[in-house]
């Protein structure tokens, strides 16, 4: 049987241990195409380069996968170059991350990491998004490798629903111990940020963006929820952005 084409990407840079934990899981899976930025791309969104050059290089970084690339643009940038410029046919998934920190609840909206996912989905791949809520170079991937693997082959198996990617993170745990998987929706938190203003010794002013992460969703089906009590959350994501509920609403106004 023909092993699945699975193209990996993130948005922490073709070299962080993320990505490389990512690619061991995945040739134990299918063929390999690795297209993922030359550098840290985190909480870009689903930004794309259109005012600058895009370079494309190859790379050896794993002597085993013979198409592995890195891209001067975003992690959306990554898949679109992969999808138009390097892979001959679809993958038939595309997995971004892992992620160093969380892409639970309303970070999803910054995710680079998500934001590759659903570009991918966008092309009608089957997708998801990785991450980890620890944010240190040096986490311990090794007691989710057998969540991550499970989950990308259930995609494989079974495929998802037109229109939606997968948002997967896992909790840190100090024993590296967790629960199971539970899927969940999107817990309504925000960030409450703030802006450290300080003046360089030229007098001019500048700013570093700071800010606390406020929960205010008590629900016992959120990922926040399944996260902070050890387990793995996974939340369908869809990128048809359409309130739907609210279009009869907007229909009875005076325009």
């Amino acid at each position: 049987m023909q092993r699945p084409l699975i193209l990996v990407t993130n948005d922490d840079s073709i070299v962080s241990p993320g990505i490389r934990t990512l690619i061991s899981i995945m040739k134990e899976i299918g063929d390999i195409i690795v297209v993922a930025p030359d550098s840290p791309q985190s909480a870009m969104g689903h930004a794309i380069t259109i005012n600058n050059t895009l370079h494309l290089d190859k790379v050896n970084l794993d002597p085993e996968i013979e198409h592995e690339y890195s891209c001067s643009g975003t992690p959306v940038d990554c898949v679109k170059m992969a999808v138009h410029e390097i892979l001959k046919r679809k993958p038939d998934l595309c997995v971004s991350g892992i992620n160093h920190g969380s892409n639970s609840s309303i970070n999803v909206i910054y995710s680079g990491t998500m934001s590759a996912a659903v570009e991918a989905g966008i092309e009608g791949i089957p997708a998801i998004g990785f991450s980890h809520l620890d944010y240190s170079w040096e986490t311990d991937f090794s007691p989710i490798k057998r969540f991550v693997k499970k989950i990308a082959l259930e995609v494989l198996k079974n495929g998802l629903p037109e229109g939606v990617v997968l948002n997967v993170n896992f909790p840190k745990s100090e024993k590296g111990e967790i629960k199971g998987i539970k899927v969940c929706r999107q817990a309504k938190a925000m960030w409450i940020e703030e802006f450290d203003k300080r003046t360089n010794p030229q007098g001019k002013d500048y700013y570093w963006l700071t800010g606390e992460f406020v929960n205010q969703d008590k629900g016992q089906d959120t990922d926040e929820f399944a996260l902070e009590n050890g387990f793995v959350s996974i939340v369908p994501v869809q990128f048809d952005l359409t309130a739907h509920h609210a279009i009869q609403t907007i229909n009875n106004w005076d325009l």
